[in-house]
């Protein structure tokens, strides 16, 4: 396979009998089964749990769609994660993301248009993404902000669309 291609196979949605169930909660969470999903439906076990997951961060969490949705693009620009990017940009909109905080997220450094609230979970996602480490004194600042069952729940966004966009990435899954 070239560097162009998937590089699982696609799993057309419907012709697993075994995977009926699992493919109508990802409708029902998603409306449609993406590219994403169809490789992920090569592992039941994998596409079942990764579902669950990723609809307890996206859809249960009390971090706001907007502060989600910006961590988000941000894991994915750091991770080259094109696909994850493009699919997060409608959903970043949505949530009240201008397009001109959108397309600033790209930038190593952030501008003024940026929030201290906001700039504080960049940095925190960035030391998470880039160096794993998150220094003490930037973990501090998150736990002095936010409850503890918020710290979790925005580490928790940061590492799950780090593993979405790594998996992207391996298996090089593009639109």
């Amino acid at each position: 396979m070239s560097e162009n291609h998937i590089r699982v196979p696609l799993v057309v949605p419907g012709t697993r009998p075994e995977l009926a169930e699992i493919e109508e909660k990802i409708l029902a969470e998603r409306g449609r089964i993406s590219l994403l999903y169809q490789v992920l439906l090569n592992s039941k076990s994998i596409v079942t749990g990764w579902e669950q997951m990723l609809t307890a961060v996206r859809n249960k969490t009390i971090v706001s769609a907007d502060l989600r949705e910006m961590i988000i693009l941000r894991v994915a620009v750091l991770n080259q994660a094109e696909f994850e990017f493009e699919a997060h940009i409608p959903h970043a909109l949505k949530a009240g993301v201008s397009q001109s905080k959108i397309d600033s997220l790209k930038d190593e450094v952030l501008g003024e248009q940026f929030s201290e609230t906001e700039k504080l979970l960049m940095k925190i996602t960035d030391h998470m993404t880039k160096d794993v480490i998150v220094p003490e004194s930037l973990m501090n600042q998150l736990t002095e902000k936010y409850s503890p069952g918020e710290v979790v729940e925005i580490v928790a966004t940061v590492a799950a669309y780090n593993m979405v966009s790594r998996f992207l990435v391996a298996l090089n899954i593009k639109h």
